[in-house]
């Protein structure tokens, strides 16, 4: 059985913090709701349901392409995994479904949702602007299915669709979901925040942001959000100094798109955040060596 719960791969995805989250839920007693605003592959949040570490988690995504591949795992499940299991691994039905991404039709949620996720598991590290692995010749090391485990993949949405009840979905701008949706939750809610990256971010999302867009977000984030929170970026000075109020602190991390490299990441703190006495950076950078293949 895969280790990965998430079935979907993503550019510096962070299942792998799981633990230092849970420690920060266990050190402010929160048992209750977690919420991300840039879902993604929801890594650390489907981690948290399975295990029981919260009961109730919110996903958001203002890609529609994203939310349409959780509605189908949630409401089109059967049709989801049949799609998947007699999928054609061939550069021809990539190309369809590239196309059918491209063209983003909100009518066809099934194909689009599928879509994403075909080329998010076909692609070089999860991207969806990437090219197709092994190459159009397929010539490569790897070939195109070698991040397309069909029955794991399926017994991985297999298992979260057990827990739907307990998994809200939906398609907002982040702003406008930290100012409308997030106020009416619980005061038992963690928020974690895993915006586009700062300098590479057109090259990671189809929805990048640009430097006026991060810095009116900062001010949202540290305005509106009255729970408390946690948020993680690329750790250029920069972001650090739209930040620099309240508590950070960097580390190393090393991540793979089209080649492994390093840099730093940054988390951020809300003041009334408490951190574990230990503040277990271990699970950090032990769990953050390598953020390449899901």
């Amino acid at each position: 059985m895969s280790k990965f719960k998430t079935p979907l791969r993503y550019p510096g995805g962070k299942q792998r913090l799981t633990p230092f989250i849970i420690e920060i839920l266990e050190a402010n007693k929160i048992k209750g709701h977690y919420v991300e605003p840039y879902a993604g592959g929801a890594g650390v949040a489907i981690n948290l349901l399975l295990s029981n570490n919260v009961e109730h988690i919110h996903l958001n995504d203002s890609d529609f392409g994203i939310y349409a591949f959780w509605y189908c795992v949630l409401n089109k499940t059967e049709e989801l995994c049949r799609l998947i299991s007699s999928a054609s691994m061939t550069v021809e039905e990539w190309r369809i479904r590239k196309a059918v991404v491209q063209k983003c039709d909100k009518r066809k949620i099934l194909e689009l949702g599928f879509s994403v996720f075909y080329l998010n598991r076909c692609n070089r590290s999860g991207v969806l602007a990437a090219g197709v692995i092994g190459g159009y010749d397929q010539t490569g090391n790897y070939k195109m299915d070698a991040r397309f485990s069909k029955d794991d993949l399926i017994r991985r949405i297999e298992s979260i669709v057990r827990y739907k009840d307990k998994i809200s979905i939906t398609n907002f701008d982040a702003e406008y979901y930290i100012e409308n949706y997030i106020p009416n939750l619980p005061k038992d809610t963690l928020v974690y925040l895993d915006p586009p990256y700062y300098e590479k971010g057109s090259e990671l999302y189809l929805n990048a942001y640009n430097k006026s867009d991060h810095a009116r977000l900062a001010k949202t984030i540290q305005r509106e959000i009255k729970h408390k929170w946690v948020l993680s970026y690329d750790g250029v000075e920069d972001i650090v100094k739209l930040y620099q109020r309240r508590r950070h602190f960097l580390y190393d991390l090393q991540y793979s798109v089209a080649k492994v490299y390093k840099g730093k990441e940054v988390f951020v703190f809300s003041d009334k955040l408490k951190l574990p006495s230990k503040c277990s950076l271990i699970h950090i950078e032990e769990g953050m060596k390598s953020l390449v293949n899901a």
